[in-house]
């Protein structure tokens, strides 16, 4: 089966071009999935329920490629689940992202992107080890209250960090630290962001 996708950051904003597009392209009004959500929301339960659904041989299509993902990082991590289940992707818009044909020229921008991706990873990490290293030399100091174990005083400072960046998402730093959302959300509190997470928690 065809499936579509859309979705509009606010509620005032219409679906209109995006759902006309999908219909355009044969997929039926029962089978788009529609979602009115900001991109770096992580929580988007149409998508959701549609990734849940989506069965091997199925395809997916979207009118953009920034209305399925919120990152670079994100995007990777979706073909890749996409592959895992069997189930093939198109974007209307950016025709050279197409896994429906077998392409080897979207293979490759695919595996260009993850490679993309990674390298992202990397500098946040690399950026963030130099960003305590020199904080260190400053004197300034990175630890915690007592009771928390040195390992995991460098991963509140470390969720400090990705929290400022802005880049990973918080499923994907929890991911990065092998910790819990409730740890990641305790260590930030821990770093003094008590104000900051709570504004930061309704969009992520």
């Amino acid at each position: 089966m065809v499936f579509g996708y859309a979705r509009v950051s606010t509620l005032d904003q219409s679906l209109n071009l995006q759902m006309d597009a999908l219909l355009k392209e044969g997929v039926l009004e029962k089978n788009i999935y529609t979602d009115k959500v900001s991109s770096t929301a992580e929580d988007r339960k149409s998508l959701n329920k549609l990734w849940d659904f989506v069965r091997s041989g199925d395809t997916i299509i979207v009118w953009k490629l920034d209305r399925l993902a919120r990152s670079l990082i994100h995007f990777t991590k979706l073909m890749t689940e996409l592959e895992e289940k069997g189930v093939k992707f198109k974007s209307i818009t950016e025709p050279f992202i197409d896994t429906t044909k077998q392409s080897s020229h979207s293979k490759f921008l695919i595996n260009m992107f993850a490679a993309l991706a990674q390298l992202e990873r990397d500098i946040i990490i690399e950026r963030t080890k130099a960003g305590m290293e020199s904080a260190k030399q400053r004197g300034i100091v990175l630890g915690a209250p007592k009771g928390l174990s040195k390992k995991n005083q460098q991963k509140a400072v470390l969720c400090e960090e990705y929290f400022r960046d802005g880049k990973l998402t918080v499923s994907e730093i929890c991911s990065q630290l092998k910790i819990s959302r409730a740890t990641y959300y305790k260590y930030l509190r821990i770093r003094g962001l008590q104000g900051e997470v709570r504004s930061y928690g309704k969009t992520q």
